[in-house]
């Protein structure tokens, strides 16, 4: 393939890739691929990868495995070996001087030219970095092409110390590398983070992000580069990995980056329904399933649910079962057999009255004299979590779980019943955000029947269940749910925002009652600014409640 002839005075390559954590020598592979890519069919004289690169991100406890970093220093002189012809900025862990850093190596001429650590560690939500390194404290300017090019990680460029550290060490362009986990509305988050930090310093920046889905984490990519008026010249699309050159001109005045396609951002829905899709896919392959199976009732989170694994693994590796009992209504299997033969899926019936009914018999000395509650209800759920976890396990189909986030907080959901399996696809979904998802999903091609998305919500689990029995109004709860659980509000503060305080008092017990469930779920993919799992971290067992004022 001919070179594509640089126009300018320097050609870096931003390399948005995904990474398997701990795939050291794969992740090496890649980069020299990359590297070869870029040099011969991009004509780049530099490339710039993600933060942590060769371990991918997060590696968390494997970097207290000695050989793990022994492992990555053999990858890191494999590079050196065998990158040529470019510049490659590559992260990585490091030890060095007794420490460990998280670092970026710039490679070349069969050499480390320069390591630049890591300064500002994020220690906060989903991040724990300062459990694993040691933070630096000097700047790192590297010339290419006779450009002095300033190197930083990830929440560096948060700050403003290291950016003005780079600029005074004679940097005439910043390059940033990044493992930046998506939220709903993060891309607009980090351009006005950049565009101050950009400005503040007088020169341009190129921000590489991380692309794939790692546990709950979906790192979306998004890569963008800035000039030195903080003005956006380049933007890649997300959650897809590619090679994207960008092209700079040297005069008087500084580096001016030539202006490049800028993919506009995405819809919010959009933007989260690409990163469930992102996250379901590389769940599901990173950890080598064949398939997924999933339980279809013919209610919306389940057919949500189903769009978004075909989605992202096709069809043809899909089974769904759709397991009627006494109260289900026909529309359901109705509806379940109808999304089900538009999707092209592998489409199964099995009632669960047998097996319910052996439940019963089995209890029936047991619970004598004891009026029926919940407790039939969630054995049917456990009745459905046993079969689908028979399919997975003779089949080798992960299980994907239905739950959404609103059903998650205040514990609406049955363990080793509906919350039985491995991934948790819409775990951090609200209940609105998913009827919103719905409609975009059908938006592209109608997937999911209509009755699904406008009828009340049930468990059909009880005669003429539905959920607003036992739970507030979606269009109530949720809200009260982002303020409790995302902005750590209080009970006070949220009845001052105008709710009703007996329901907001309600909500709030039940969320605080129900931790020992979630901490018992599957992973499921994060797209709100805290979701259950790594990022909220609330003990099980506690004295405090927001309902009690203040605990004795």
């Amino acid at each position: 393939m001919a070179i594509q002839p640089p126009v300018a005075d320097l050609r870096i390559v931003m390399a948005q890739l995904d990474f398997l954590v701990g795939a050291i020598d794969a992740n090496a592979d890649k980069v020299i691929v990359a590297c070869c890519r870029a040099r011969d069919e991009l004509g780049a004289d530099v490339i710039v990868f993600p933060e942590l690169t060769l371990t991918g991100y997060p590696p968390e406890d494997l970097l207290f495995r000695p050989h793990f970093i022994e492992y990555v220093e053999a990858a890191v002189e494999r590079l050196v070996d065998e990158v040529e012809g470019i510049v490659a900025i590559v992260g990585h862990p490091s030890a060095q001087d007794g420490a460990l850093y998280n670092v970026a190596s710039v490679i070349g001429a069969g050499r480390v030219i320069a390591c630049y650590r890591k300064q500002h560690l994020p220690n906060y939500g989903v991040f724990d970095e300062k459990r694993y390194f040691d933070a630096g404290d000097a700047p790192c300017v590297v010339p290419v092409n006779g450009i002095p090019i300033g190197i930083t990680l990830c929440e560096d460029i948060w700050q403003p110390g290291p950016a003005r550290q780079a600029d005074e060490a004679g940097a005439r362009l910043l390059v940033n590398l990044n493992a930046s986990p998506f939220h709903a509305g993060k891309g607009f988050e980090r351009e006005v983070l950049l565009e101050q930090r950009a400005s503040e310093v007088g020169l341009p920046v190129v921000y590489v992000n991380l692309v794939g889905g790692q546990d709950e984490l979906v790192f979306d990519g998004g890569s963008v580069v800035l000039n030195a008026r903080g003005e956006v010249s380049e933007r890649v699309a997300t959650c897809v990995e590619g090679l994207y050159p960008v092209d700079f001109q040297a005069g008087p005045d500084g580096v001016e980056p030539v202006p490049g396609e800028c993919v506009p951002h995405l819809d919010v829905v959009e933007a989260i329904y690409q990163v469930l899709v992102l996250g379901v896919r590389d769940y599901i392959e990173k950890n080598h399933f064949p398939g997924a199976v999933l339980g279809l009732s013919g209610g919306i989170d389940s057919a949500l649910t189903l769009a978004i694994a075909v989605d992202a693994i096709g069809a043809e590796r899909i089974e769904v079962v759709m397991m009627p009992s006494r109260y289900t209504a026909a529309m359901s299997l109705e509806d379940a057999r109808a999304e089900a033969g538009t999707l092209g899926v592998e489409y199964h019936e099995i009632s669960i009255e047998p097996v319910f009914k052996a439940f019963l018999d089995a209890l029936d000395e047991t619970f004598a004299g004891l009026p029926q509650d919940t407790t039939e209800e969630n054995i049917q759920a456990r009745c459905r979590g046993n079969i689908l976890m028979a399919i997975s396990n003779k089949k080798g189909r992960m299980l994907l779980t239905t739950g959404n986030k609103s059903e998650m907080a205040v514990g609406y959901a049955t363990l080793y019943g509906d919350m039985a399996g491995g991934f948790a696809p819409i775990k951090d979904v609200p209940k609105l955000m998913v009827y919103r998802l719905a409609e975009y999903r059908n938006s592209l091609g109608d997937v999911i029947p209509q009755r699904v998305i406008e009828r009340p919500p049930s468990a059909e689990l009880a005669p003429d269940q539905q959920d607003a029995d036992s739970l507030p109004a979606y269009d109530v709860l949720d809200p009260i749910l982002e303020r409790y659980i995302e902005r750590d509000q209080s009970v006070e503060q949220i009845t001052a925002a105008g709710f009703d305080p007996d329901v907001v008092a309600r909500v709030a017990g039940l969320v605080d009652r129900n931790e020992y469930k979630r901490r018992q779920a599957p992973p499921g993919v994060r797209i709100t600014r805290r979701a259950f799992g790594r990022d909220r971290r609330y003990p099980i067992t506690s004295g405090y409640s927001e309902n009690l004022g203040n605990p004795g």
